[in-house]
Protein backbone atom coordinates (compact mmCIF):
# COMPACT_ATOMS: atom_id res chain seq x y z
CA UNK A 1 0.00 0.00 0.00
CA UNK A 2 1.34 3.42 -0.97
CA UNK A 3 1.54 5.78 2.00
CA UNK A 4 0.17 9.32 1.58
CA UNK A 5 2.75 12.05 1.12
CA UNK A 6 2.44 14.94 3.56
CA UNK A 7 1.58 18.39 2.16
CA UNK A 8 4.43 20.53 0.88
CA UNK A 9 3.97 23.08 3.66
CA UNK A 10 4.35 20.43 6.37
CA UNK A 11 7.88 21.07 7.58
CA UNK A 12 9.27 22.77 10.68
CA UNK A 13 6.19 21.66 12.61
CA UNK A 14 5.75 21.36 16.38
CA UNK A 15 4.09 18.48 18.26
CA UNK A 16 3.14 19.25 21.86
CA UNK A 17 2.03 15.72 22.79
CA UNK A 18 4.10 12.61 22.06
CA UNK A 19 4.45 9.38 24.05
CA UNK A 20 7.48 7.09 24.17
CA UNK A 21 9.00 4.34 26.29
CA UNK A 22 9.90 3.71 29.03
CA UNK A 23 6.24 3.62 29.97
CA UNK A 24 3.75 1.42 31.77
CA UNK A 25 1.80 1.42 28.51
CA UNK A 26 3.05 -0.19 25.26
CA UNK A 27 4.87 2.33 23.05
CA UNK A 28 6.32 2.20 19.56
CA UNK A 29 9.82 3.13 20.68
CA UNK A 30 12.03 4.94 23.15
CA UNK A 31 12.57 8.69 23.25
CA UNK A 32 15.25 8.91 20.55
CA UNK A 33 13.40 6.51 18.25
CA UNK A 34 10.18 8.45 18.74
CA UNK A 35 11.80 11.81 18.09
CA UNK A 36 13.44 10.43 14.94
CA UNK A 37 10.05 9.16 13.72
CA UNK A 38 8.51 12.59 14.33
CA UNK A 39 11.37 14.34 12.54
CA UNK A 40 10.94 12.04 9.56
CA UNK A 41 7.40 13.35 9.00
CA UNK A 42 8.18 17.06 9.39
CA UNK A 43 8.30 17.88 13.11
CA UNK A 44 11.33 19.88 14.18
CA UNK A 45 10.09 20.50 17.74
CA UNK A 46 8.75 17.67 19.88
CA UNK A 47 7.33 17.53 23.42
CA UNK A 48 7.52 14.22 25.27
CA UNK A 49 4.74 13.37 27.72
CA UNK A 50 4.46 10.53 30.26
CA UNK A 51 1.47 9.83 32.47
CA UNK A 52 3.90 8.38 35.00
CA UNK A 53 5.58 11.71 35.85
CA UNK A 54 8.33 13.89 34.39
CA UNK A 55 9.89 13.74 30.93
CA UNK A 56 12.15 16.74 31.47
CA UNK A 57 15.37 14.83 32.00
CA UNK A 58 14.49 12.42 29.20
CA UNK A 59 13.91 15.26 26.78
CA UNK A 60 17.27 16.80 27.61
CA UNK A 61 18.94 13.54 26.58
CA UNK A 62 16.84 13.06 23.42
CA UNK A 63 18.33 15.83 21.30
CA UNK A 64 17.94 19.47 20.32
CA UNK A 65 14.50 21.06 20.26
CA UNK A 66 12.99 18.28 22.35
CA UNK A 67 11.10 19.39 25.45
CA UNK A 68 9.49 17.71 28.40
CA UNK A 69 7.16 18.47 31.23
CA UNK A 70 5.43 16.94 34.19
CA UNK A 71 2.05 15.23 34.58
CA UNK A 72 0.55 15.81 38.02
CA UNK A 73 -0.84 12.34 38.57
CA UNK A 74 -0.53 10.42 41.84
CA UNK A 75 3.08 9.21 41.30
CA UNK A 76 4.37 12.79 41.70
CA UNK A 77 1.94 13.63 44.49
CA UNK A 78 -0.70 15.49 42.50
CA UNK A 79 -0.63 19.16 43.54
CA UNK A 80 3.12 19.25 44.16
CA UNK A 81 4.63 22.71 43.58
CA UNK A 82 8.15 21.47 44.39
CA UNK A 83 7.95 18.92 41.58
CA UNK A 84 6.81 21.63 39.17
CA UNK A 85 9.58 23.97 40.33
CA UNK A 86 12.25 21.32 39.74
CA UNK A 87 10.79 20.43 36.33
CA UNK A 88 10.82 24.09 35.34
CA UNK A 89 14.38 24.71 36.50
CA UNK A 90 15.57 21.66 34.57
CA UNK A 91 14.05 23.05 31.37
CA UNK A 92 10.52 21.66 31.39
CA UNK A 93 7.92 23.63 29.46
CA UNK A 94 4.54 21.94 30.05
CA UNK A 95 2.60 21.09 33.20
CA UNK A 96 -0.26 18.68 32.61
CA UNK A 97 -3.04 18.42 35.16
CA UNK A 98 -4.02 14.88 36.25
CA UNK A 99 -4.76 12.45 33.43
CA UNK A 100 -5.21 8.84 34.54
CA UNK A 101 -5.60 10.12 38.14
CA UNK A 102 -8.34 12.61 37.26
CA UNK A 103 -11.87 12.07 38.58
CA UNK A 104 -13.26 12.56 35.06
CA UNK A 105 -10.89 9.93 33.63
CA UNK A 106 -11.86 7.40 36.27
CA UNK A 107 -15.56 8.05 35.74
CA UNK A 108 -15.16 7.58 31.98
CA UNK A 109 -12.61 4.76 32.02
CA UNK A 110 -14.87 2.44 30.01
CA UNK A 111 -15.32 5.00 27.22
CA UNK A 112 -14.05 3.82 23.83
CA UNK A 113 -11.67 6.77 23.52
CA UNK A 114 -9.90 5.67 26.72
CA UNK A 115 -9.31 2.15 25.47
CA UNK A 116 -5.58 2.89 25.19
CA UNK A 117 -5.41 3.11 29.00
CA UNK A 118 -7.19 -0.16 29.82
CA UNK A 119 -5.36 -2.01 32.58
CA UNK A 120 -3.37 1.07 33.62
CA UNK A 121 -4.62 2.68 36.81
CA UNK A 122 -3.18 5.27 39.18
CA UNK A 123 -4.41 6.67 42.48
CA UNK A 124 -6.96 9.49 42.40
CA UNK A 125 -5.97 13.16 42.48
CA UNK A 126 -8.71 15.65 43.30
CA UNK A 127 -8.72 19.08 41.67
CA UNK A 128 -12.09 20.61 42.60
CA UNK A 129 -13.87 20.45 45.94
CA UNK A 130 -17.45 19.41 46.54
CA UNK A 131 -18.43 23.07 46.09
CA UNK A 132 -17.01 23.07 42.55
CA UNK A 133 -14.16 25.44 43.43
CA UNK A 134 -10.48 24.77 42.81
CA UNK A 135 -8.91 23.18 45.87
CA UNK A 136 -6.51 25.66 47.58
CA UNK A 137 -3.61 23.19 47.36
CA UNK A 138 -3.42 23.95 43.62
CA UNK A 139 -2.78 27.66 44.12
CA UNK A 140 0.94 27.19 44.78
CA UNK A 141 1.21 25.01 41.67
CA UNK A 142 -0.35 27.75 39.57
CA UNK A 143 1.99 30.32 41.09
CA UNK A 144 5.04 28.27 40.06
CA UNK A 145 3.65 27.84 36.55
CA UNK A 146 3.12 31.59 36.35
CA UNK A 147 6.58 32.42 37.69
CA UNK A 148 8.28 30.23 35.08
CA UNK A 149 5.85 31.09 32.25
CA UNK A 150 5.06 27.42 31.63
CA UNK A 151 2.22 25.94 29.58
CA UNK A 152 -0.66 24.78 31.77
CA UNK A 153 -2.41 21.86 30.08
CA UNK A 154 -5.78 20.53 31.22
CA UNK A 155 -4.89 16.83 31.14
CA UNK A 156 -8.05 14.77 31.57
CA UNK A 157 -10.15 17.35 33.39
CA UNK A 158 -13.64 17.83 31.99
CA UNK A 159 -14.45 20.96 30.01
CA UNK A 160 -16.27 22.52 32.98
CA UNK A 161 -13.47 21.62 35.41
CA UNK A 162 -10.99 23.19 33.01
CA UNK A 163 -12.92 26.47 32.97
CA UNK A 164 -12.71 26.67 36.78
CA UNK A 165 -8.99 25.89 36.74
CA UNK A 166 -8.12 28.24 33.90
CA UNK A 167 -10.04 31.16 35.40
CA UNK A 168 -8.00 30.85 38.59
CA UNK A 169 -4.82 30.35 36.57
CA UNK A 170 -5.44 33.60 34.71
CA UNK A 171 -6.06 35.40 38.00
CA UNK A 172 -2.70 34.14 39.20
CA UNK A 173 -0.85 35.27 36.07
CA UNK A 174 -0.59 32.09 33.99
CA UNK A 175 -0.31 33.14 30.35
CA UNK A 176 -0.12 29.85 28.42
CA UNK A 177 -3.27 27.72 28.59
CA UNK A 178 -3.98 24.58 26.56
CA UNK A 179 -6.98 22.25 26.60
CA UNK A 180 -5.94 18.69 25.78
CA UNK A 181 -8.03 16.77 23.19
CA UNK A 182 -11.18 18.75 24.10
CA UNK A 183 -13.57 16.81 21.87
CA UNK A 184 -12.95 13.43 23.48
CA UNK A 185 -16.47 12.45 24.55
CA UNK A 186 -15.64 11.66 28.18
CA UNK A 187 -14.51 15.28 28.69
CA UNK A 188 -18.02 16.57 27.92
CA UNK A 189 -17.20 19.53 25.66
CA UNK A 190 -20.07 22.03 25.59
CA UNK A 191 -20.91 25.46 24.19
CA UNK A 192 -20.79 27.28 27.53
CA UNK A 193 -17.31 25.94 28.30
CA UNK A 194 -16.16 26.78 24.76
CA UNK A 195 -17.30 30.39 25.18
CA UNK A 196 -15.64 30.69 28.58
CA UNK A 197 -12.37 29.21 27.34
CA UNK A 198 -12.34 31.46 24.29
CA UNK A 199 -12.83 34.47 26.58
CA UNK A 200 -9.72 33.31 28.47
CA UNK A 201 -7.73 33.01 25.21
CA UNK A 202 -7.19 29.34 25.95
CA UNK A 203 -5.68 27.26 23.17
CA UNK A 204 -7.30 24.01 22.08
CA UNK A 205 -5.26 20.97 21.07
CA UNK A 206 -5.94 19.30 17.74
CA UNK A 207 -4.79 15.70 17.80
CA UNK A 208 -4.47 12.57 15.72
CA UNK A 209 -5.00 9.75 18.21
CA UNK A 210 -8.22 11.29 19.59
CA UNK A 211 -9.52 11.49 16.03
CA UNK A 212 -8.61 7.85 15.39
CA UNK A 213 -10.39 6.73 18.56
CA UNK A 214 -13.53 8.87 18.37
CA UNK A 215 -16.38 9.18 15.91
CA UNK A 216 -16.71 11.93 13.30
CA UNK A 217 -18.80 14.13 15.60
CA UNK A 218 -15.97 14.14 18.14
CA UNK A 219 -13.11 14.74 15.72
CA UNK A 220 -10.83 17.54 16.90
CA UNK A 221 -11.05 18.97 13.38
CA UNK A 222 -14.65 20.00 14.05
CA UNK A 223 -13.15 22.69 16.29
CA UNK A 224 -11.92 24.51 13.19
CA UNK A 225 -15.53 25.53 12.47
CA UNK A 226 -16.49 26.54 16.01
CA UNK A 227 -13.41 28.06 17.68
CA UNK A 228 -10.96 30.72 16.47
CA UNK A 229 -8.31 29.01 14.37
CA UNK A 230 -5.77 31.44 15.86
CA UNK A 231 -6.23 29.57 19.17
CA UNK A 232 -5.71 26.06 17.78
CA UNK A 233 -2.45 24.17 18.32
CA UNK A 234 -1.27 20.64 17.63
CA UNK A 235 -0.54 17.70 19.90
CA UNK A 236 -0.73 14.39 18.08
CA UNK A 237 -0.93 12.13 21.16
CA UNK A 238 0.70 9.35 19.15
CA UNK A 239 3.02 6.68 20.50
CA UNK A 240 0.73 3.87 21.69
CA UNK A 241 1.95 0.62 20.15
CA UNK A 242 -1.56 -0.56 19.25
CA UNK A 243 -2.17 2.43 16.97
CA UNK A 244 -0.46 3.84 13.90
CA UNK A 245 2.99 5.46 14.27
CA UNK A 246 3.74 8.92 12.84
CA UNK A 247 4.92 7.55 9.51
CA UNK A 248 1.42 6.16 8.88
CA UNK A 249 -0.89 8.51 10.80
CA UNK A 250 0.45 12.02 10.25
CA UNK A 251 0.17 12.62 6.50
CA UNK A 252 -3.53 11.68 6.12
CA UNK A 253 -4.46 13.81 9.12
CA UNK A 254 -2.55 16.82 7.76
CA UNK A 255 -4.45 16.54 4.49
CA UNK A 256 -7.71 16.49 6.49
CA UNK A 257 -6.62 19.61 8.36
CA UNK A 258 -5.80 21.32 5.06
CA UNK A 259 -9.25 20.46 3.71
CA UNK A 260 -10.84 22.07 6.76
CA UNK A 261 -8.87 25.33 6.91
CA UNK A 262 -6.77 25.64 3.75
CA UNK A 263 -3.00 25.30 3.40
CA UNK A 264 -1.99 28.69 4.81
CA UNK A 265 -3.97 28.37 8.02
CA UNK A 266 -2.98 24.71 8.37
CA UNK A 267 0.69 25.64 8.07
CA UNK A 268 0.30 28.43 10.63
CA UNK A 269 -1.39 26.12 13.14
CA UNK A 270 1.22 23.41 12.78
CA UNK A 271 4.30 25.66 12.84
CA UNK A 272 4.46 29.16 14.29
CA UNK A 273 1.21 29.01 16.23
CA UNK A 274 1.96 25.82 18.09
CA UNK A 275 5.60 26.64 18.68
CA UNK A 276 4.77 30.10 20.02
CA UNK A 277 2.60 28.57 22.74
CA UNK A 278 5.56 26.46 23.87
CA UNK A 279 8.49 28.87 23.59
Amino acid sequence: MTMPIRPEWARGMTDLHTHASPSLLPRHGDDRTTVAAERAVGFSTVVLKAHEGSTVERAAAAGDDVYGGIVLNSPVGGANPDAVEVAARLGGRVVWMPTVSARTHKAGATSPELSVHRGFELGPVEVLGDDGALLPRWHDVLDVISAHDLVLASGHLSADETVVLFREARRRGVQRLMVNHPKMAFLRWNDDAAAALQALDAHLELGILPDLLGDAAHSSLTLTASYPTSLLVFGGDLGHADHDPPGVAVAPWLHDLERHVGPETAAAIMTTQTRSLLI
